[in-house]
């Protein structure tokens, strides 16, 4: 469950541009790379596109997790191949963006990692150490991908991956309690639900608790924690495209200040930002910046 690609939608090969900016039309990353220009941007839909397709290996339970196992891996051997020179039909979107723009293989090996944890359901019992390595792969890789999209230098585009990754993927966590646990997920980490007095780890169980809104609010203080952290990164104004990142960073800021004030209590409304707020947003950090 990456951070900036939750869409749900299937997919085993995406190409890059037109196809790929309908397909995420809708969701708040297709709002923040709109901003972007051109080049950047069909360079984010490409990154875009790797990660939702492993992220659907992971995700539609299709076939025994050997089978998906299997399938993440050949992934793992085109992107090898990828950087040898030598570019495979399915990874041919990616190769002109790699090559622009400098990405790193082990920033896609690790997205790949991270889908496989869902795979072997590593995240069923997982504690904050775990969570973070999971995080660092599904959503501060992403980060590292983008990064240099953006443009930014070295230090602080690798502390913004770190960060701002961290942070919207736990805002996406505590969004999608419901949803991750009807897949038999549970990501919240066993010292908080201990600390909440939740002694089961069955997800269905997890979510019909009361004392989940405890645990949450922990995981919460946590993502503010990388979203102060971030701020301090766009506030020292690095050099970069940063309008994306940044329209990303308030929009998913005021979902999880939104759930904070309604709380993780069942039952549970899916908290959306509604369309005023979401122009305004455009109009700050998209045209302003």
């Amino acid at each position: 469950m990456t951070a900036a690609v939750n869409t749900g939608e299937r997919a085993e090969t995406r190409p890059a541009g037109d196809a790929i900016e309908k397909k995420a039309s809708g969701s708040s990353f297709y709002l923040a790379m709109r901003v972007m220009p051109k080049a950047e941007r069909e360079a984010m839909f490409a990154i875009y596109a790797f990660c939702r397709a492993v992220d659907d290996i992971a995700d539609d339970g299709v076939g025994s997790p050997a089978d998906r196992r299997a399938a993440l891996n050949k992934w793992r051997s085109d992107i090898d191949a990828l950087f040898q020179g030598t570019v495979s039909p399915r990874v041919r979107f990616l190769d002109d963006t790699v090559k622009h723009f400098g990405l790193k293989k082990d920033d896609f090996h690790a997205v790949i990692d991270g889908m496989e944890m869902d795979v072997d359901e590593s995240m069923q019992d997982a504690n904050l150490a775990m969570l973070d390595l999971y995080c660092d792969r599904v959503a501060s890789a992403v980060g590292r991908l983008s990064v240099k999209v953006f443009g930014m230098e070295e230090d602080p585009g690798t502390q913004l991956a770190h960060h701002l990754g961290r942070a919207l993927q736990l805002t996406n966590i505590l969004r999608d309690l419901d949803e991750d646990a009807g897949l038999g997920r549970l990501y919240l980490p066993s010292e908080f639900l201990d600390q909440a007095g939740i002694e089961t780890r069955d997800p269905g169980r997890v979510i019909s608790d009361p004392a989940i809104d405890v645990a949450c609010r922990a995981l919460a203080k946590v993502a503010w924690r990388h979203y102060e952290e971030s701020d301090r990164v766009f506030r020292a104004r690095p050099k970069g495209k940063l309008r994306a990142p940044r329209l990303m960073s308030e929009v998913y800021s005021r979902i999880l200040a939104k759930m904070e004030s309604m709380g993780w209590a069942p039952p549970r409304e899916r908290v959306r930002i509604g369309k005023a707020a979401l122009l305004f947003i455009m109009l700050r950090y998209g045209l302003a910046g």
